[in-house]
């Protein structure tokens, strides 16, 4: 048998006495994603799946290469598909990623490596900053927090971050049906014909439908019609009692993910408790976090401090670095009902590994928060969220304007849905599936040039042109901090263009 070669091991870890060569190798990574952040491309280039697919599945390295050589591949291969959601041609999403404290703290979260899933050892600071966003996210969403003196416990504190709105609305779920049915964790599910939830129809998000299945729960959604992308509620109140006793949980979105309206929160809410109280009432607010940030939205969250559970995400409504989400709840005694115990997880009493379902080591995603928020403080946080509505309204004002385009939703937030109208139709017009190829097409051209950007899926016709028909509009978004007016007129130019070439 021959003998092995050796390795030397040494250059591919961190040692003092390469600082110098590490300062430099990272200065030039910084360098990459200055320029790919601050680029105006969505795309450098757009190459088809199947060329991508060639060039990066590649038989496992027999050998290593120098870091230098590995990124120059990089650079060459990969980056230039990757997308820019920071280019202020990157109209139809939020995730810009470019907060300048956020990113700091994900730097930090990576070179510290502490593992949130302990606190003594793993994360001994880590743990109390983690606990501080959570404390921090509760007041403004309206939850009460003991003082910072009785907070004695992790059982003190009221939620737990996560990866995603996926992984923290299906702790959401599990939490609900350890409500409904108590020792369900212990015991399994022996009567899943009480675990249905009420959702509204066409704007619900994926994540509830999958973590009932994933919590065993099977596909039990009972879909009620919708006004406005809101709740019908007498629609609501009647399914509640033709349903009595089957209903877990009703979800309400602060913003939903197509058209971000947010809920009557206050009208669901004591709808609901005053049909079954026992119901556990759940807000997605990944998007209508940003409510919560600025006097001129709060109002449209009244009542979300009555919801069993939020969802919030930072990640989409503040410009921090994937991934933060984080779940709240107003009992904080109610995690107990998802605790995980082991002997690997320490018994201490700031542990947070007790408190997080489905995740084990746990990266300190907070950290972005926290600097986020240390950085900018209320007033900060608002100024951000009200420059996003002004360019919100100037793009409504602009499509409305155009005679070409037609808007669907009244914007709660910076979501902006509308179509082109082919020639020959209006408003009203009953030739909806037109109306959608072209619409379609327009989409299918911009993601194949890659030049700009916006957001495509589908959504009820509230009555703009045939009630109960799918549509497939546009999406804009004001995320960006970079866009400027230019950004609104262009796309808008170029929507217009590409739809009088394809009808």
């Amino acid at each position: 048998m021959t003998a092995p070669t050796a390795v030397d091991l040494r250059p591919r870890h961190l040692t003092p006495e390469r600082r110098e060569q590490l300062q430099t190798l990272f200065g030039r990574l910084i360098d990459l994603g200055l320029d790919f952040k601050l680029g105006d491309s969505v795309f450098e280039s757009r190459r088809p799946p199947t060329e991508l697919r060639d060039r990066l599945l590649t038989a496992l390295p027999e050998s290593g290469s120098p870091i230098e050589t590995v990124l120059d591949e990089f650079v060459r291969d990969v980056l230039p598909e990757c997308k820019n959601e920071n280019s202020p041609f990157f109209l139809g999403f939020g995730d810009t990623g470019d907060d300048v404290a956020a990113i700091c703290g994900g730097l930090l979260a990576l070179f510290t490596q502490q593992n949130l899933i302990n606190q003594s050892f793993d994360s001994p600071t880590a743990t109390f900053v983690e606990i501080a966003v959570l404390r921090w996210l509760r007041e403004l969403l309206g939850y009460r927090n003991p003082q910072a003196g009785q907070t004695e416990s992790i059982w003190d504190v009221g939620g737990c971050v996560t990866h995603g709105g996926t992984l923290s609305n299906t702790v959401a779920m599990m939490l609900a049906r350890e409500h409904r049915v108590p020792g369900t964790m212990d015991r399994g599910i022996t009567d899943p014909s009480r675990m249905s939830i009420v959702v509204p129809r066409g704007i619900g998000h994926y994540s509830v439908k999958s973590a009932m299945a994933w919590i065993g729960c099977g596909s039990r959604l009972v879909e009620v019609d919708t006004v406005g992308f809101r709740y019908d509620q007498r629609a609501l109140e009647r399914t509640l009692r033709e349903q009595a006793g089957t209903v877990m949980s009703v979800i309400a979105y602060a913003g939903d993910s197509r058209t971000h309206t947010i809920e009557d929160l206050r009208g669901v809410h004591d709808l609901v408790r005053s049909i079954d109280s026992s119901i556990w009432l759940h807000a997605d607010a990944c998007w209508g976090l940003a409510c919560a940030l600025t006097g001129t939205l709060a109002d449209k969250i009244d009542g979300i401090g009555g919801y069993d559970s939020i969802t919030v995400d930072p990640h989409k409504v503040m410009g921090i670095p994937y991934a933060m989400s984080a779940l709240l709840v107003r009992d904080p005694q109610h995690m107990r009902m998802v605790a995980s115990y082991s002997d690997l997880i320490m018994q201490e009493d700031f542990a947070i590994g007790q408190t997080t379902p489905f995740i084990g080591s746990k990266a300190w995603l907070s950290l972005k928060l926290w600097m986020m928020i240390k950085a900018y403080g209320r007033a900060g946080l608002a100024a951000m969220i009200d420059q996003r509505l002004a360019t919100t309204r100037r793009f409504t004002e602009l499509v409305d304007a155009s005679p070409h385009l037609v808007r669907l939703n009244e914007p709660d937030l910076t979501a902006v849905a509308f179509m082109y109208l082919p020639t020959g139709t209006e408003p009203g017009a009953p030739d909806v599936e037109r109306i959608n190829a072209v619409n379609k097409a327009i989409h299918e051209r911009m993601l194949a040039e890659g030049a700009w950007h916006l957001h495509q899926f589908t959504l009820p016709d509230d009555g703009m042109f045939r009630a109960g028909a799918v549509l497939h509009p546009l999406r804009f978004m004001g995320q960006n901090l970079r866009i400027e007016e230019r950004h609104l007129t262009g796309v808008l130019d170029y929507v217009t263009a590409l739809g009088r070439e394809l009808e």
